[in-house]
């Protein structure tokens, strides 16, 4: 079976994030053997293990438009809403990383960062409701 173009898509996302992950971990080990504490800065760490689980929410979701109802522009249209705001996410975890200027960004959370949040939780569930709810439609179609 061939894959679908929003399959394909959120497969190589995946395998590009996986890929950011494992070297944000030789990042992380190097802030490790580097430490008098022996940890790397909060945000390494966080980047690290969001990227890693980042890539495989995006695997999971290659499965679900690759089975999906809808058309390959809505798929494809909610998977970039979605891998965007995991991209972004993981950006803004390396910045605060790399600059070591916080250990917890939302406190004290400017009012940006705050219409940030709403706006990734809506795109993150948003699109992730849409790629799922195709799937589900797909599936229920083969009940009867």
């Amino acid at each position: 079976m061939n894959l679908t173009v929003a399959a394909q898509l959120a497969l190589i996302a995946a395998g590009v994030i996986f890929l950011w992950a494992l070297l944000l971990g030789v990042w992380k080990y190097v802030q490790i053997m580097r430490s008098e504490n022996g940890q790397a800065h909060v945000y390494v760490d966080i980047a690290h293990r969001a990227a890693l689980m980042y890539s495989f929410a995006t695997a999971m979701l290659a499965a679900f438009v690759q089975f999906s109802a809808w058309s390959t522009a809505v798929n494809v249209i909610a998977l970039t809403v979605v891998i965007v705001f995991f991209v972004g996410a993981i950006a803004s975890y390396c910045l605060h990383g790399a600059l070591q200027d916080t250990t917890n960004q939302f406190h004290p959370a400017p009012a940006v960062l705050t219409a940030a949040m709403v706006a990734l939780i809506v795109g993150e569930v948003g699109g992730s409701a849409v790629i799922v709810a195709g799937f589900i439609v797909e599936q229920a179609g083969t009940w009867g």
